[in-house]
């Protein structure tokens, strides 16, 4: 590296899923060159506002949002928010002078990158998911380099500017082995009982919840355990439905903050498949129950399951039968050692390692 100081900006958010991507790239950034400036530019309101400065970073947001499927009040915004979003770009990029800007998906990337671009900035993009977001589609045509997770994204990109890296991972996350007994003390749970974790995301998954509150009794009586994290929006209203005095092996928790811990104790797991929640899956090695989103553009979460799941890496429950087969099929599981063996072990091979580094390094080979 030279003596001069590297600014690199990254844009985008909205959900985790492109969040703690973007969060793992400006770390691998920082662990080569511990002097290279980042600013995150979001969404105003979006988990990443709070979320990027608690990581250390700075950020700005920027006043917009995505459409709606219907009509809405925000819709009609739509057309303000966009200039008002690209106007604070163009301030931003002229301000920061940024020498290379990077797009990890979610609306607030769009203007910014879009500003970047015009501004001669060279851009690269991180497509988490086995089918494209509107806003990279967009991008794509003036990016310098679209870094992927699955193959077959010459259909959506041009070939030329693609590089297969698989989606960043918080490297703590990684470090699972010897941490059962931390695990247990940290969720008070016991080592010498079957757990499951069940993830909705930071936001949590209305079906996991409900699925979870219709055999409750199943876990009691079964001896297994459940870490459930069951996202903000619902946690209040969950700790009134159930008295978990009477579920001892139920750890009801709105957000896991040691996720490491999580996967650590985990025999099962139990996700929507959201790409980093996939990725993660496959670097930790445990088996897991997928149940995809409904509620997502293109339905790519199915695809992203079927990717696993095709390759006999994951077990797929579909969302509209949930309720009912979810919690059976995630203890049939659990005591199938023989079953448990070969999904942990198809979706190890599935695993790629080092991505976040990977990026980075071609982030910085873009710099003038």
């Amino acid at each position: 590296m030279s003596n001069k100081q590297y600014k690199i900006v990254i844009s985008g958010g909205g959900t985790g899923g492109h969040l703690f991507p973007a969060l793992a790239i400006a770390d691998a950034l920082k662990r080569i060159d511990p002097t290279i400036e980042i600013l995150f530019v979001g969404a105003l309101g979006k988990i990443e506002m709070d979320r990027v400065p608690a990581a250390g970073y700075k950020i700005i947001g920027l006043d917009i949002r995505g459409l709606q499927r219907k009509l809405t009040v925000d819709n009609l915004m739509f057309p303000v928010r966009l200039i008002k979003s690209l106007t604070k770009s163009f301030g931003i990029v002229k301000e920061f002078k940024p020498d290379v800007a990077v797009g990890v998906g979610g609306y607030a990337s769009g203007p910014l990158l879009y500003a970047a671009s015009k501004k001669g900035v060279p851009t690269v993009l991180q497509e988490q998911n086995s089918y494209p977001g509107i806003t990279n589609k967009l991008l794509a045509k003036n990016a310098s380099k679209i870094c992927v997770a699955y193959d077959g994204m010459e259909q959506f990109f041009p070939a030329e500017k693609l590089m297969l890296t698989g989606n960043p991972v918080r490297q703590d996350i990684l470090e699972i082995d010897g941490k059962k007994e931390e695990a247990t003390a940290f969720f008070g749970l016991s080592a010498n009982k079957k757990t499951i974790f069940l993830t909705g995301g930071s936001l949590g998954a209305r079906t996991l919840n409900e699925s979870i509150l219709n055999h409750l009794e199943s876990f009691r009586d079964q001896e297994i355990q459940l870490i459930w994290q069951c996202g903000k929006f619902y946690y209040n209203t969950l700790k009134q439905q159930f008295n978990e005095a009477e579920f001892p092996n139920v750890k009801l928790m709105e957000f896991v903050s040691r996720v490491d811990l999580a996967y650590a104790l985990a025999d099962v797991i139990v996700a929507r498949a959201g790409a980093s929640t996939i990725s993660e899956l496959c670097l930790v090695k445990k088996p897991a129950v997928l149940v995809p989103s409904p509620n997502v553009a293109e339905d790519h979460q199915t695809k992203n399951a079927m990717a696993l799941v095709n390759k006999q890496a994951a077990i797929l429950v579909k969302d509209d039968v949930a309720k009912t087969e979810l919690v059976p099929v995630a203890l049939r599981l659990i005591g199938n050692e023989e079953k448990k063996a070969k999904l942990s072990q198809n979706i190890a091979a599935l695993g790629l390692k080092n991505s976040a580094d990977v990026i980075a390094k071609e982030i910085l080979k873009l710099v003038k």
